[in-house]
């Protein structure tokens, strides 16, 4: 019989396997010291870890479970358990795990994060973010704890606090390849292309050719616009991974690859060979949103309609279970848009400061009517810089409310302190997404600024302000097929009745408003801006006193040349202007049917027809 010492030397040697990842040598030793000491707690517990880090599920599931019957006292057995459990999606047993474990010991670290995960994968987030930040707090310096934060501050629009989790990531600890892949995903989805981008290429030095840091790379790649290199990453894939031929994962990345080269045939089948691997309806919608998307250019229109309506039910599940939001909890958006100023408080405003050369230009309009192509043509010149879509403004919303004002009837309550350190808080934000040069002016594209009409005349009463004009249908069709992350605006997205009321709400909200604050707005309309596309830019160049450029007349290598646009039409942006969306809905004109009276007024108020 193999003595004690004999046996903790093995496994002194096992786990310095296990540090390699030698994961072979490391279970030899632990069956070594099995075969004489088949109850022997240290060994079944390596072997244990040994099995789960080869995603041997099940045999770890076997193992850890043994170990707290024969040692019930003891919390790391049943936080192993739980741990492993969490893979097989056998939650409720994993979190009776973890519960047991945290009665016998105060809570690790990894409990947490392990926690953490499995409740995200239930799409629990709010408890998800509570045990996943006091993991932070625990291992401040792990970086597997830190990432995982910050998916979940992410997945619940906290992008500020996802930021901030990730600073000084590449001094972790823990990192290694599919992890770093994971956390530069994430930093170039916030748009943090200056930490990203010199990561990407480290990676891109020796890419990985095989398993989901592959896959991730390659989908980071292709945000990127850097198709070629997203397509031999993938090409890798295939040759030396060929187990993930059926990974939703895989299929998706290579559909939207085959739609952005215009093979919509081989995308569809991707995108439905993917579904039919992926059976867990809360978050079957990413996959739901781009066939949609991919039967309507294929002139499916029914099939695609029925896509959209799937993927909003999806979603509507996600977002209630993941954040609590529920259709019948109202709209914060559109609570912005209950009330109206007060004539007699405007009458009491200052309007002379600051001056039109301090303040942002703002472009509005309803979601899907063009601001992002507007975007890119003012970038372009090289006295204005755009910042992508932030909620900055919003934010200066908030921190109004936060001192007690009246919104918006009691604006003219506002002190120049008030005014100014509004201001001060709003260019500090934008600070930390650009840089404005010396006479640079900013433009700050974010479409449902509409709806903050009071705070932005207040706060920046010299600011031009674009309003991008869409027909009605085109734009609701648009928004009803896009993905939209934000839980508020998908809400509000969720069917054609709904985005009727939120769009005749809007452009109500809107024009009483306008009447009586009389901004210095400039309304464009969509369809005119493509068909007339040098004249109308040089109009607005005029409107906005801009020295005219050329450059404004190429978008598209603007957009290719910033490399990141977060909006979901990140891709059309690099397409030449074209008219392909306009009167796009006619195909769905049976499904607008029962919105048509909501949105009849405001066709016929700006010249639309329905023919």
């Amino acid at each position: 019989m193999m003595r004690d010492s004999n046996a903790e030397a093995l496994l002194h040697l096992a786990r310095q396997d296990v540090a390699l990842e030698q994961w072979d040598a490391a279970q030899a030793k632990c069956m070594q010291v099995l075969s004489t000491h088949d109850r022997h707690p240290g060994a079944l517990s390596l072997l244990g870890t040994v099995l789960y880090s080869q995603e041997r599920h099940e045999e770890a599931v076997r193992i850890f479970n043994a170990l707290t019957v024969m040692e019930p006292a003891v919390a790391e057995h049943w936080r192993n358990l739980g741990t492993a459990l969490r893979p097989t999606k056998r939650y409720d047993q994993a979190i009776a795990a973890f519960d047991r474990a945290l009665r016998l010991a105060p809570p690790t670290a990894a409990l947490l994060y392990n926690l953490g995960v499995l409740q995200m994968e239930r799409c629990e987030h709010n408890a998800a973010y509570l045990a996943l930040r006091d993991a932070v707090k625990l291992a401040p310096r792990d970086a597997t704890i830190r990432w995982g934060f910050a998916q979940c501050c992410y997945d619940l629009v906290n992008v500020e606090e996802a930021t901030e989790a990730l600073q000084g990531w590449q001094s972790l600890q823990g990192l290694n390849l599919e992890l770093s892949v994971r956390i530069v995903h994430l930093l170039v989805m916030m748009g943090e292309l200056a930490t990203a981008l010199p990561a990407i290429e480290q990676l891109l030095a020796n890419p990985p050719r095989k398993g989901r840091a592959a896959l991730g790379l390659a989908t980071i790649l292709e945000r990127l616009h850097r198709l070629d290199e997203a397509r031999a990453i993938l090409e890798q894939v295939a040759i030396h991974d060929p187990g993930l031929d059926q990974e939703p994962d895989r299929l998706l990345i290579s559909a939207i690859l085959a739609e952005r080269d215009g093979e919509n045939e081989a995308a569809r089948r991707d995108l439905d060979l993917a579904l039919a691997n992926h059976h867990e309806f809360m978050h079957r919608h990413h996959l739901l949103f781009r066939l949609a998307k991919v039967l309507d250019s294929m002139g499916r229109y029914e099939e695609a309609y029925s896509a959209g309506e799937e993927a909003h039910r999806s979603q509507l599940a996600f977002i209630e279970a993941a954040i609590g939001k529920s259709p019948a909890g109202g709209s914060r958006i559109m609570a912005r848009a209950a009330r109206s100023c007060d004539p007699n408080d405007v009458a009491t405003w200052d309007m002379s400061a600051p001056r039109i050369e301090e303040s942002p230009i703002f472009v509005v309009g309803f979601p899907r009517s063009g601001t992002t192509l507007l975007e890119q043509v003012l970038d372009a010149h090289p006295d204005l810089e755009s910042m992508d879509e932030q909620p900055f403004l919003l934010r200066a919303h908030e921190d109004m409310l936060n001192r007690g004002v009246d919104y918006p009837a009691g604006l003219g309550t506002l002190s120049t302190q008030d005014l100014d350190e509004l201001r001060s808080r709003y260019w500090e934000r934008v600070r930390t997404k650009v840089t404005l040069q010396p006479r640079q002016r900013l433009v700050d594209k974010n479409p449902l600024n509409m709806l903050v009409l009071p705070l932005m005349r207040r706060v920046f009463p010299q600011a031009r302000i674009i309003l991008l004009i869409r027909h009605p249908c085109d734009a609701l069709l648009s928004c009803f097929m896009q993905n939209f992350r934000a839980p508020e605006l998908a809400l509000l997205c969720r069917d054609l009745p709904t985005l009727a009321r939120t769009y005749d709400q809007s452009f109500g909200f809107w024009y009483s408003q306008w009447t009586l604050l009389q901004p210095h707005s400039y309304e464009l309309r969509y369809e005119r801006l493509i068909a007339d596309f040098a004249p109308q830019v040089r109009e607005l160049a005029d409107f906005l006193q801009l020295p005219w450029h050329e450059a404004m007349l190429a978008p598209a290598e603007r957009a290719r040349a910033k490399g990141f646009v977060s909006t979901p039409s990140y891709a059309q942006v690099l397409e030449p202007v074209n008219s392909r969306s306009v009167d796009r809905w006619q195909h769905y004109a049976r499904q607008f049917e029962q919105v048509l009276p909501t949105l009849k007024p405001w066709i016929e108020r700006w010249g639309y027809t329905l023919n």
